[in-house]
This record gives C-alpha cells, structure tokens and sequence, in this order.
C-alpha cells in the first residue's frame, strides 16, 4: 500500500446552507477544468487521491477545515459539478454517501456502457476496495460514505470514509489505480485518519501469512504499519490557531494581494479590476490547482481564501467568492477557445506568490490577520449560518 497519508478528523455537526453549498458547486467545475487543462484527468485523479490537497480543496472552496464534513461536501460538489458534463470532461463520479454508496456498482456499470469501459470490472474495484476498508482493515471504523470517480480513459480514484461516533473521529481513505498492484496486498493511496493503537489489517504486506494460511490475527504496532505513510493529523478545535498555519506561506500571498497593484507585474495586466481581496483568494485557488504537493502541509490556509460557514477563521465573503467564481469560469472559458492568457496569469499568480516567500519575513501574527479579516467581512458580503456580518 503506497499510503501518503493519516489524519485526525473531527465529526462535527450542521449540514452545509444551500447559499454556500451553490457557490461551492460552482467554484468546483471550473477548478477543475483548470487542472484538467494543464494536467489532464490523471492530473486530477492522482491529487484527489493525496488527502493534504484533498484537504486543501475543501478548505478553499469554503468548508470547516478540519471537519470530516469535508468529505461529504468535496465529494457531493464535484458529482454535482461534473456530472452533468461528464462526457466532455471525461470524468464520472459515482456513489455517495449513506443510500447513494450503494448506488456505486450500478452507476459504474452505466458508465461503463456510456464510455465502452469495463464496467464489471469498475463495480468489482468499488465492492472490494470498500470491502478492504470496511472488513480486512479492522480499525474500528464503518465506513458510510463511498464514492468512485473514474476517467474516460479507465484511470480511477476512491475516497471513502468511516466513523467511529463513540469517539467522535472519522478516517477517510483514498484509493488511486495507478498505486494499487492488489486489493489484498496493500492497496491504499492514503488513509487518513488517528492513530488508532493496534489494529488488524489484513491487508499489509506482512499478513500475506495470514491470507494464505489460517485465520490467526496479525497484529501490528502502529508506528511499523503506518510508518510508509504521511500524516495529515488535524486537531478537533474548530479555531484556526498558529501552529496549524505556515505563516510565511500566508504572508507572502496577503502581500502579493494587499501591497501591489496588478499593473505592477507585467504577467497579472489581464486580472486588472479585481480587488485585493479578491486577489487573495485567486492566489489560494491558484496554488490548489497548480500547486506541487508539498505545497499542501498546512490546508488551514487555504481557508483564508473563503473562511468558513460557521464564522471560522472569517465569515464567507460571498461578494468575493463570486469574483473568485467568475475570474475563474471566464479565464477557463477563453482557454477552451484558444485564449489562454488569462488562464496563464491566474497561474501566474502561485509563481508569484511562491517567488515572494523566498525572502519574506512574516510582520503580522496570525491573530492580527484573523481580527482585519474579521472586522472587515461586512464590506465582503461576509455570511455564516447565523446570517450576515454587521459594521464593526
């Protein structure tokens, strides 16, 4: 199992409002047609099994950070999005969660003859890998959400996630087809998810005894079976706090947005009329597109771009997220008919930022960041579950 990565994930409550769950939907299916321009759905395949970028999009586009809502609200915006132009953007995804992962083999199968793939076949990979994760890795979590999104070209991701209520903690597992050699021998991209103590996983390579003999428990130390693996380990406080930032890295994007105008740098003249704040959350999205994976350490920043339904680290400043839409809708638009600067500049934008950070040395604390971003909502159109944000 070529795993990347192992998470905290916190189950926290409260459903997603339709005002912000539309405009998730809407940043998504452009988002990604950015990265299927530049890198094509294998591209796009192979970072939705890395859970810190997985983790990343979720925060970017205005889900908490650290909640495990984000899987539900990732998964649920990119079927939504996508599906519609599957066809055309050679990407389908299948199943869900609760009474839609049941769905997965049938939907599967009706891709399959959609597309001349082997849809048996796909079915097949879904039940097994979520057999994988449900039985063979006896971790204590059940799964309950499920979903498959394959390529035209017959590549595929899995994303499914498991509960344990007693605890209050999720673990989401991802599955890519261009790192599983067997579903019995280490088949996982990541698994993400605590630490759990000793676990049964019939799985790993060291339980091939196991699978070819009798049924006796193979048990590992933790640390030696997830030792191959990265950690994404995020913490059950719905604040953002500074250890779960990298400063240097939001600085330079809020000084590229805040202390320049456009017209300064030749390759930005095209995103001329778009506000600073606007800007910020170009950049963030930028990075989640175009960025290389170790980029994506620290997905609480990439909440700097939306904020958060419940007001945390700001209120979504809804006026700016529709910029954000926008800007990046038209630049993909004009790539498809063959004028892709606009598209080059907003890529430009994590060139920039990342070019700046080199040298940069962070001034303001993050508690200073959050209290302007905050005080400063209202003029953003900024909403939250209780409504919206008044005059300071």
């Amino acid at each position: 199992m070529n795993r990347s990565g192992s998470a905290d994930l916190a189950l926290l409550g409260g459903s997603i409002p339709a005002w912000l769950f539309d405009r998730m939907t809407r940043l998504s299916r452009p988002l990604v047609e950015a990265i299927l321009l530049d890198y094509g759905p294998r591209g796009f395949l192979s970072r939705l099994a890395d859970p810190f970028w997985f983790q990343s999009f979720g925060s970017v586009i205005g889900m908490d950070w650290n909640s495990s809502g984000v899987t539900t609200a990732v998964m649920s915006a990119l079927k939504k999005a996508l599906n519609p132009q599957a066809h055309e953007l050679g990407l389908y995804v299948c199943g869900g969660k609760g009474k839609d992962s049941l769905q997965t083999p049938a939907e599967l199968r009706a891709v399959g003859d959609r597309t001349g793939l082997d849809g048996e076949y796909l079915a097949w990979c879904s039940k097994l890998s979520a057999k994988v994760d449900n039985t063979a890795v006896q971790d204590g979590f059940q799964i309950y959400l499920h979903t498959f999104v394959v390529s035209s070209q017959g590549d595929w991701s899995v994303v499914q996630q498991g509960m344990q209520p007693n605890t209050a903690q999720a673990r989401r597992y991802h599955w890519h087809s261009g790192t599983v050699r067997s579903f019995v021998e280490e088949p996982h991209s990541a698994v993400c998810g605590e630490n759990q103590g000793q676990i049964l996983n019939l799985v790993d390579r060291q339980a091939q005894p196991t699978q070819q003999g009798i049924l006796a428990l193979t048990r590992e130390h933790p640390d030696k079976m997830l030792g191959e693996i990265k950690r994404l380990v995020l913490p059950a406080h719905r604040e953002i706090r500074p250890e779960n930032v990298d400063l240097k890295r939001l600085g330079s994007v809020l000084w590229l947005a805040h202390e320049h105008e456009t017209h300064q740098f030749d390759d930005l003249l095209l995103l001329n009329g778009l506000g600073p704040r606007t800007l910020q959350s170009l950049t963030l999205v930028s990075e989640v597109i175009h960025g290389t994976p170790s980029r994506f350490s620290d997905p609480a920043r990439f909440a700097f771009a939306h904020g958060g339904k419940g007001g945390r680290p700001f209120p979504v400043p809804t006026r700016v997220y529709d910029e954000t839409i926008e800007a990046l809708r038209s630049s993909v638009a004009k790539a498809k008919l063959g004028e892709p600067d606009k598209h080059e500049a907003i890529k430009k934008l994590t060139k920039l930022a990342q070019r700046a950070e080199q040298d940069f040395v962070p001034t303001d604390t993050l508690d200073a960041v959050l209290k302007k971003e905050n005080e400063e909502a209202w003029k953003h159109g900024g909403r939250t579950i209780h409504g919206f944000a008044e005059r300071r």
